[in-house]
């Protein structure tokens, strides 16, 4: 479900490395051959170049590409060449700072990656920042956002799969959460056990249960009270847990909608999906807006930045 395009033949990283060295070289940097090259390289790939890199010509790869480029350019050159778990540990810690909070990005990085993804993701983060991501968001968070927020980011939820799933307890867990639901309790901590502890099919199960019998959605019953905003984050943690493709549409769409384009949203989503599950996300995106996603990122972006985000999409072929 990638939408990354690999050469049947990848170069060596050797050469990779001496193309990218000469890219840097001159009046002006060849910003067509960082594309070609880290654009059209997996994780394991684009890791080796950086170490082969700091071998070959002792500097750091990522240093050299934010001296040379700027820009939403840039950043998405940066967040994609970084490895999975410190990208997520970057996203995270921009998520924690004062200023900047965004408690949405942290939801969905502690509940669209799996268990192990997102132990590395925080492993990454106590290398770099010499703290605990568990720490950052007790320190920067407060009532019932941080009730939330870090039992989602504390647990190693077991990843399970369907032939797992105890229909039992999905029934009983239904219905303990329509009572806490109709009763508006929705910082219980019961429900909050069974959201950041079950594995996503038992979630995925007892979500299910609760539809058939309560006629309705979880989200939906939470809608009457969706401007607060511990509910919108319960209400996304649900749809990352359960649908992830669905709230990765939503996010572009609301990136590429909105006035004037949310270019840190568009860059997010591209460069932590496009080996995970960014062709589904396409697809959702074309069901959902009757237009290519590759499309409406060409018309609402342009230059270097364009091309770095349409290679990712799959959009030309290495």
């Amino acid at each position: 479900m990638a939408t990354l395009k690999v050469p049947a033949n990848v170069p060596l990283p050797e050469e990779d490395s001496e193309q990218l060295h000469k890219a840097f070289k001159g009046w002006g940097t060849n910003e067509g051959i960082i594309i070609s090259i880290l654009a059209h390289r997996n994780a394991t790939q684009r890791s080796l170049i950086r170490v082969v890199y700091a071998a070959i010509y002792e500097k750091d790869l990522l240093k050299e590409l934010d001296k040379e480029l700027s820009g939403d350019f840039e950043r998405a050159v940066m967040l994609w060449t970084l490895e999975p778990a410190e990208r997520d540990a970057y996203l995270a810690k921009e998520s924690t700072k004062m200023f900047t909070a965004n408690n949405w990005v942290l939801v969905e990085i502690a509940c669209t990656r799996s268990a192990l993804e997102f132990f590395k993701t925080k492993q990454a983060y106590q290398a770099r920042y010499k703290t605990s991501l568990e720490e950052d968001v007790a320190y920067h968070t407060s009532g019932n956002i941080r009730k939330l927020l870090l039992p989602l980011v504390s647990t190693f939820r077991y990843d399970g799969n369907a032939d797992e799933v105890n229909v039992k307890l999905a029934r009983s867990e239904a219905k303990t959460l329509h009572k806490k639901i109709i009763e508006k309790a929705y910082n219980d901590e019961d429900l909050i056990r069974i959201l950041t502890t079950r594995s996503k099919s038992q979630i995925g199960a007892t979500l299910n249960h609760f539809k058939d019998n309560f006629g309705s959605s979880f989200n939906k019953f939470l809608k009457e009270d969706s401007e607060d905003e511990y509910v919108q984050l319960l209400k996304t943690a649900i749809k990352c847990l359960t649908y992830p493709e669905k709230y990765f549409e939503k996010v572009l769409r609301r990136a590429i909608n909105k006035m004037g384009t949310d270019e840190w949203a568009l860059t997010r989503v591209v460069t932590t999906r496009a080996e995970v599950d960014l062709e589904r996300i396409k697809e959702e995106y074309l069901r959902r807006n009757s237009v290519p996603l590759d499309r409406a990122i060409a018309n609402d972006t342009s230059g270097d930045y364009k091309d770095m985000l349409l290679a990712l999409l799959g959009h030309d072929h290495a």
